[in-house]
This record gives C-alpha cells, structure tokens and sequence, in this order.
C-alpha cells in the first residue's frame, strides 16, 4: 500500500539550491531529471536505510554509488573515525595509514604492485591515462561506448553514468584536439578493437574499461571478452587498465579481475576503499608505477591525497569485508533481489532483463539481452521513471537513472528484500 509521500522540505531545499548552485545539485544524476519528480533531500543513512528532511525513510539500494558496501554508517567505521579525527584531518605529509591501505590493496589486487592514492576515481583514471601515456610514449586510447571514467576530457566520449543519463552530447569546453585521441568501440566487441589497432598501429597506448558496466546500467562481459582484450593489448605493446572504481571489493574482495582471472596492467579504483570517505587509487605493476614522480618523471600531487580519515575509514572497511562469508552474503540476497524482479516483472506483463554478480545489480525494461551500451537504449525509459516514482513512494530508493547499476550491502537483510520484492509487485502491476 502506498504510503503518502511527504516532500515539502526537500522541495523547499532544493528550490533554494537550484539558485545557489547549477541545477541544484554537485553531481548531475542526483537531480532526477531522467526519472522526473522531486530529488530527495537526505538528513541522515544508517545501515540499509536512508530517511530524509520530510521524515520519510526509504531502503536504500544506492549506498552513496558504491562505497556503503557494508552498510551507511557502520559501527566500526565511526568509531575508528571518531578517534583520527583527535589526531587531525588531514597532514600533507606522510602517515603510516597510507601504508596500512596501500599493502591492503596490494594484497588484495592481483594487478597492484604498487599503488598511488588519490582524492576521487575521476583523479585516478586521469592520473592513470597520463601514466599510459609516459610508459608507453604512445597518445591514443582507447574506450567503451557507455563506459564512464570520470569527467576528464579525454573520456568525455560516447560516456556513461550522468552523460547517457541526461542525454547529452560529448561535453561542451572539450577540445576536438583532445579528443581525437580517444577512439571508441562497442562494450564486449572483440573484432571492433581488433580493427582499432589494425588502423592505428604502433600508437595506442592502451584499453581502458569497465570490466563490469555499471554506468550504463549493469552490464557484464561475454564469456572470452576480458580475456580477449588482454591478449589483444599484450599484441599490440598496449596496456590494458581495469576501472574497478566501482567493482573493486564489492565484485569480490579482488575485485573483478580476481573473480573472472584475468589481470590488468593497471587498475583504478575509489569508492569502498574510503570506506565513504572521498577517496581514489591507481596501481600496478611495479616497472609502470615507478614512472610516478618523485620515483619517476610522469608528475601527480595531491594536497589531501591519502589524507588520514579516509585510509582510515578505508582500512577499517577493507577488515570488515575480509570477514568470512562476506560476499557468499552479498551474493545470495542480490540473487534474490534481482531474480525476483526480473520474475515479477514476467509474471506482471512487462519485458525485462537484468542481473547480478555479487553486490551489484541492474534491470532494464526491455526485452533483452543488453550487451552493450547500444542495446541498453533500447529500454523503456518512460516505464523506469514510472517504475521508479513508484517504489520512491513506497520507501525503495533506487538509482534515479535507467543507466545506472544498483548496489546492496551487508546491511540489508531478508526481510529488506521481501519488502521491495512487494512493493514491486505492486508498481509493476499498476505500469
């Protein structure tokens, strides 16, 4: 039954905001304008939920994009925080924090050698574009269509997340000149890659990708499409970089290149690993990242970068994760998430596809299979923005966007499920 969704306040909020700041809002997707509507307003997260100014409390399968891996607000993490904060915020020199992380992520990445922390993912994949570039003394690179690496210029091409969200073009302010380096391909498109280098040989310097697409929905690779591109890149001199921002420790502890086997050179990662905390990271091989200034000549800085309440919320994070039965956990409810909306979905009349790998999910209103950023489009966006206003009033927030993947957590429990289950089966009946 819906329950009457009060949204005064956040409409006051964000009325106020849409002067003071452009559209309201510091990161595009958050203004709801694919889904239509009024943005929520947050007050506070605690474990799989989230209530806002109004008072409404919803259950929560955004998790702030990705880090809440373990739930908003964890015990652990706060009181780990609570005590770095006595000590300082942040130092602009070293701490023997960076050290604790960095050997966790060492030991955990079977790419990473070597890592070098950053303040966001958007900051790794640029800082890591630079390194392809010094390492191989190559310029071109090459992309996924629909596969979002922040908003660098050099990635602002046939891009994912808030671009395909919002519709827009290649980005305004960006230079055709920088642009003419990036060359695109398909998502899971071996012969597509193959012919970039055939076109261009000797002068790509490298693959970037989400090995995982999660923002342009959830999108996993064909069987043979990782594999295919590290033997591509190992070809042709180039490096292959996996953006794990997103699936680093929530695909697996490892990340993606962990559970399908296959190793990257380089690895961008953010997100879990600062624990909700602003936070970013590239590594790999050793003979690579010896490139970074002050061990090499390709230069990178960063005033807060490895600040101490970030690697402490990350470390913290990282040893709750490594607890046994962590992911089995995350995998069986996503599991029960999402095969119970694809089976609604059939069971009310409407054409569905979707999936999941561990704790991370997706569902599109078309008929499917979604292959690729192209196929993803073909979705019923009119139906999502229906489907999502209505779970909205019924306490499930979902990603406001058609192409965005969703994410749980080890907060969220059975009965969490069983509560978004019916309120789907519910919208999905009135669509």
């Amino acid at each position: 039954m819906t329950i009457p969704l009060t949204t005064t306040k956040s409409e006051e909020i964000f009325a106020a905001a849409q002067k003071i700041m452009p559209g309201g809002v510091n990161s595009p997707v958050r203004a709801f304008k694919s889904v239509g509507g009024q943005p929520i307003v947050f007050e506070r997260v605690k474990g799989a939920y989230a209530w806002d100014v109004d008072g409404n409390q919803y259950i929560d399968y955004v998790g702030s994009w990705g880090p809440a891996i373990c739930g908003h607000t964890h015990p652990d993490v706060i009181n780990a925080l609570k005590e770095a904060l006595e000590k300082g915020t942040s130092f602009g020199a070293p701490c023997v924090l960076e050290n604790i992380l960095a050997e966790m992520v060492i030991d955990a990445v079977p790419s990473v050698e070597m890592v070098r922390f950053v303040n966001s993912g958007t900051e790794a994949c640029l800082s890591v574009l630079r390194l392809m570039r010094a390492f191989t003394g190559r310029d071109k690179l090459i992309k996924f269509e629909g596969c979002y690496h922040g908003h660098g210029d050099m990635f602002l091409v046939k891009a994912g997340s808030g671009v395909a969200t919002l519709g827009l073009p290649d980005s305004p302010g960006v230079p055709k000149a920088v642009t003419i380096s990036t060359l695109t391909a398909p998502y899971n498109d071996l012969e597509a890659v193959k012919e970039l280098f055939n076109e261009n040989p000797g002068e790509i310097a490298g693959v970037i990708l989400e090995p995982i697409v999660g923002n342009a929905g959830f999108i996993p690779p064909d069987a043979g499409f990782l594999e295919g591109l590290r033997v591509l890149t190992k070809e042709n001199g180039a490096l292959l970089v996996f953006d794990e921002v997103m699936t680093g420790f929530r695909i697996a502890y490892g990340g993606v290149q962990e559970k399908f086997g296959v190793t990257p050179d380089l690895t961008t990662l953010g997100k879990v690993i600062g624990g909700g905390l602003p936070v970013g990271a590239y590594g790999g091989r050793r003979d690579i990242m010896s490139m970074v200034a002050p061990a090499g000549p390709m230069y990178q800085a960063g005033t807060l970068s490895g600040n101490p309440l970030a690697m402490t919320a990350g470390i913290k994070t990282l040893e709750l994760l490594q607890k046994p039965g962590t992911y089995e956990y995350l995998d069986k409810i996503t599991k029960k998430l999402s095969a119970g909306l694809l089976k609604i979905a059939k069971e009310t009349g409407h054409a569905a596809c979707g999936g999941q790998i561990s704790g991370m999910f997706g569902l599109f209103f078309t008929e499917g299979p979604i292959h690729n950023y192209e196929d993803a489009k073909k979705s019923d966006l009119a139906k999502f923005s229906r489907f999502h206003r209505g779970m909205l009033e019924r306490g499930i927030y979902l990603a406001p966007s058609q192409f965005e993947a969703g994410f749980t957590s080890l907060a969220h429990t059975d009965e969490d499920i069983d509560k978004t289950l019916a309120a789907a089966r519910e919208v999905m009946s009135s669509l």
